[in-house]
C-alpha cells in the first residue's frame, strides 16, 4: 500500500533538521552561534524600519500622503521578512517558502493597489516579527556572547534551544499566510498546466490532421483528377478502374484515421454509454489481457469523465509497450467525493514519474484538477498506480447534449 509523502509541510518548511547538539562544536552549532549573535544588528535594522514606517505612516494619515507611505513602508517590510527567511534558510536550516507576490494587476488602479498593499498580511506579519524580534535579540546576543567566554563546554546546548526559538517565530511569523494562500499558488501554477496542456493537445491534433488525413485527401484528390482526366480521354480502361480502386482505399484509410483521431479528442462510445463501457473497449484493444471493473452509482461530470478515460488508455498504453506483463486490470469506483482509479499489470515494474512514459504529464493533468497520482511499481513487479479525481456530479442538461 502507498503512502503519499509531501514534499514539505502544511507551513511550507522543509523537513531538515539539525544533528542533535553535542558538547563538541560542529558546523550547525557555529551557524547557530552565528545568526544569534547576528540577531542584534539585524533587529535593530528592521525594528528601526518599522518604526518609522509606522509613525510616519499613522502621523501622515491626516494628509493624502499617509496612507501612500504606509502602503510602502509594508511593501519594504516584505522586502525585509525575505532577508529574514534567506538568514534562516542559510543559518538555521529553516525552510520556508516565499509568499505570493501581491496581484496588482487589474486590481482598480491606484485605489486598489493601494487597499491590497495596506490590507497585506505578510506585510503586517513581518512587521509584527520585527518588532518582538528587538528584545529577543537583545537577550540571544547577551547569553550567547557571555555564554561564549563563560559557559561554553554547554553553549551548543543553549545555542540549541535559543535558536529553536528562533526557529518557531520564523515559521509562525514569515511563513506564507495560510493554507488559502498556498492553495492559490497552487492554482495558479495548475492553471498554466491546463494552458501548457491544452495547447499541446492543439498541436498534436494539427500534427494529426497534417500528416494523416490531409495527406491522404490530397492524394485522393489527384488520384481522381487524373481518372477523371483519362475518362473524359475515352480512356475507360483497366487503368482507370485501378486508379479509383486506389482512391477508394485512401478513402477507407483516412475515414479510419479521422476515426481514430476522434477518439483521441473525445470517443463517441463515452459520451454515449459512459465510462464503464469506453474503458472496456480501451481495455480490449490492450495487447495484455485486462480486466475492467467499474463499480459507478451514476455518471461524474463530462471533464471528468474523459479525464479519467484518457488516464486509463495512456496507463493501457504503458503496459503493452513498456511492462512486459501477462495480465492487468482496471478498477474504477467512487469514494465519497472521490472518483478513484487503479490501474494493476504483473510486469517487470520499475515505472517511475521521471521514467519517459509519460507519467509526469499524467500527474501533472491531474493536479490542475486537484487530483491526486501515486504510483508503487518496484522493480520486478508488480504495478500498481492509483489515480484520485474529485467527484462533480453530471449536469442533467449536459448528459442530455452529450447524446445529440
Amino acid at each position: 500500500m502507498t503512502e503519499r509523502i509531501p514534499a514539505v509541510d502544511t507551513l511550507g518548511i522543509g523537513t531538515d533538521r539539525p544533528p542533535p547538539p553535542r558538547f563538541a562544536y560542529d558546523r550547525h552549532t557555529w551557524k547557530e552561534i552565528s545568526h544569534l549573535l547576528a540577531n542584534l544588528p539585524a533587529s535593530l535594522v528592521g525594528f528601526v524600519y518599522v518604526v518609522t514606517i509606522l509613525f510616519l505612516g499613522a502621523g501622515l494619515t491626516v494628509t493624502v500622503i499617509g496612507l501612500p507611505v504606509l502602503a510602502f513602508g509594508l511593501l519594504g517590510a516584505r522586502q525585509l521578512g525575505k532577508f529574514e527567511r534567506l538568514r534562516a534558510r542559510g543559518l538555521l536550516g529553516v525552510r520556508v517558502d516565499e509568499p505570493s507576490p501581491l496581484p496588482f494587476r487589474g486590481r482598480g488602479g491606484f485605489f486598489g493597489w493601494l487597499w491590497m498593499a495596506l490590507k497585506d498580511p505578510v506585510g503586517w506579519r513581518t512587521v509584527l516579527y520585527e518588532l518582538m524580534r528587538l528584545p529577543w535579540s537583545i537577550v540571544t546576543f547577551t547569553v550567547t556572547l557571555t555564554s561564549l567566554f563563560v559557559l561554553w563546554p554547554v553553549l551548543p546546548f543553549i545555542a540549541r534551544g535559543l535558536a529553536n526559538a528562533d526557529r518557531a517565530m520564523v515559521r509562525a511569523l514569515l511563513s506564507p499566510s495560510d493554507e488559502l494562500e498556498q492553495r492559490i499558488a497552487e492554482l495558479e501554477s495548475d492553471r498554466g498546466v491546463v494552458v501548457d496542456t491544452a495547447a499541446a493537445d492543439l498541436r498534436r491534433i494539427e500534427r494529426d490532421l497534417h500528416d494523416g488525413a490531409q495527406a491522404r485527401l490530397v492524394n485522393l484528390a489527384m488520384g481522381l483528377g487524373l481518372a477523371k482526366e483519362k475518362l473524359l480521354e475515352g480512356q475507360a480502361d483497366e487503368t482507370v478502374a485501378a486508379m479509383v480502386d486506389e482512391a477508394h482505399g485512401e478513402v477507407k484509410l483516412a475515414l479510419q484515421e479521422l476515426r481514430d483521431l476522434a477518439r483521441g479528442i473525445h470517443p463517441a462510445v463515452l459520451t454515449d454509454r459512459g465510462l464503464d463501457a469506453a474503458l472496456s473497449s480501451v481495455g480490449a484493444r490492450c495487447t495484455v489481457p485486462v480486466k475492467v471493473t467499474a463499480d459507478l452509482p451514476a455518471r461524474p461530470a463530462a471533464a471528468i469523465e474523459g479525464i479519467a478515460y484518457f488516464t486509463v488508455s495512456e496507463l493501457l498504453q504503458n503496459v503493452s509497450k513498456h511492462s512486459g506483463a501477462r495480465s492487468a486490470s482496471v478498477d474504477v469506483w467512487r469514494s465519497e467525493n472521490r472518483l478513484l482509479i487503479q490501474v494493476w499489470d504483473d510486469g517487470r515494474g520499475g515505472a517511475s514519474l521521471d521514467g519517459g512514459t509519460g507519467m509526469a504529464g499524467l500527474a501533472d493533468r491531474l493536479g490542475a484538477v486537484d487530483g491526486l497520482f501515486v504510483v508503487d511499481s518496484p522493480v520486478g513487479g508488480p504495478t500498481t498506480i492509483t489515480a484520485e479525481l474529485p467527484w462533480r456530479d453530471r449536469d442533467r442538461m449536459e448528459g442530455v447534449g452529450g447524446k445529440g
